[in-house]
Parts: C-alpha cells; structure tokens; sequence
C-alpha cells in the first residue's frame, strides 16, 4: 500500500467506526483488555471539549488509518508544562508509510502553538517502533513503576 497524501486531524464524532478497530488494535499489542464501558468512556472524553485529554488522527485515502491521545498537564518541572502521548497506533498495513512520525509531529506542533515544553510517551523496550521514535525524541533513561489496582 502506498500512501500519497496523510492528513492528521482532530478525531471527530464520525469517525467512531474507524477508531474502533485501531483501538482495539492498540490494546492487543499491549496485551491490554478494557471493559466496552472503558472504551466508551475513553471516547467521550476524546471528544468532551471540557476535557484535558483529546485525540488525532491520520486520515489517508483509504480512510483513518492511525490514532493518537495525548494529555497535557501541569509539572512541578516546568512553568508551561508537559504533553503526555499516551496512545499511539497505526494499522498494520500501513506502517513505514508516515503515519505515526506525521502524528508524532502534529503533537510537536501542538505542543509548540501552546507553549508547552515537553512531548514524552512511554513504550514497551522491544516495541519495533523504537526505530521511529529514537530519530524523533530522546529516550529519558527512567524506568516506569507502576502500582495498579
């Protein structure tokens, strides 16, 4: 598949039935299972113009073929704060194409226009993607801890 033109956009209402299965993709390299009523809530706050955390996609030809959520918040670090790409996915089929590097600096755009001085995410260490994002950012050398309930 060859892609001639992306465009990264804000995620809209109309684009649910797109978003789905990229969602569920996303969730399934992570080995992750949300419940229907975690996954509806997450799209209203997508969507909720009152909420922090919003959503863009990459739209080709042949449809969105890529997703990412990204949440800005304050930091004790920083007067302007911080951008949090929580999820980022892009269909199988289309990988190597630019979907995911367009996405990445839609996001370094954003950040900029609101003054905001960092981007980070987090990943698994042998998520293939690396490739990608070692020629975009630095990797911060933290190890995540997490205590989930």
């Amino acid at each position: 598949m060859a892609v001639d033109a992306v465009m990264i956009r804000a995620l809209a209402e109309s684009d649910r039935a797109a978003w789905e299965p990229l969602w569920q993709g996303y969730l399934t390299f992570y080995e992750a299972t949300l419940t229907d009523e975690q996954t509806e809530i997450t799209w209203n706050r997508l969507l909720d113009p009152a909420e922090p955390v919003f959503g863009l996609v990459a739209e080709t030809d042949d449809g969105v073929k890529g997703l990412a959520h990204a949440l800005p918040h304050l930091s004790t670090w920083a007067e302007v704060g911080y951008l949090y790409l929580e999820d980022l996915f892009v269909a199988p089929e289309t990988r190597g194409l630019g979907l995911g590097r367009a996405l990445i600096e839609d996001l370094y755009r954003i950040a900029d226009q609101r003054g905001i001085s960092r981007v980070y995410w987090a990943t698994k260490h042998d998520n293939p993607a690396r490739r990608l994002y070692d020629q975009l950012a630095s990797e911060s050398g933290f190890v995540q801890y997490r205590r989930s309930r």
